[in-house]
């Protein structure tokens, strides 16, 4: 493989062709999908989690399994929620995904 990149490299500098203008198509194709799908989902991910860090009780949730309810206790990692008709179930914080004021926000 290395010897390749240097007949390569050789080859492009004997032709007289500068081998970064080979390169950049390459480039090109790294800066695009960095900044057009690896950095704005960085962004999402940090939003949810300081949205699951800033959860208090009485806030109202949607799990991942889409069960909506309203938080009654957080204890470290697990949330206990009231889901109706005084029915409390605890799902892991990481279960939860957003607050269902956003999903009024898409209709």
């Amino acid at each position: 493989m290395i010897h390749q990149v240097i007949s390569f490299i050789t080859a492009t500098a004997q032709s007289g062709q500068n081998p970064l203008i080979s390169f950049l198509p390459l480039l090109l194709i790294i800066f695009v999908f960095y900044f057009f799908m690896i950095r704005p989902q960085m962004r999402k991910q940090k939003e949810l989690r300081n949205f699951r860090e800033a959860l208090k009780k009485g806030d109202k949730i949607v799990t991942t399994g889409g069960i909506y309810g309203k938080i009654n206790d957080i204890s470290g990692q697990v949330v206990t929620m009231d889901i109706g008709n005084n029915i409390h179930i605890k799902v892991d914080k990481n279960a939860v995904l957003k607050d269902p004021t956003d999903l009024a926000g898409q209709k």
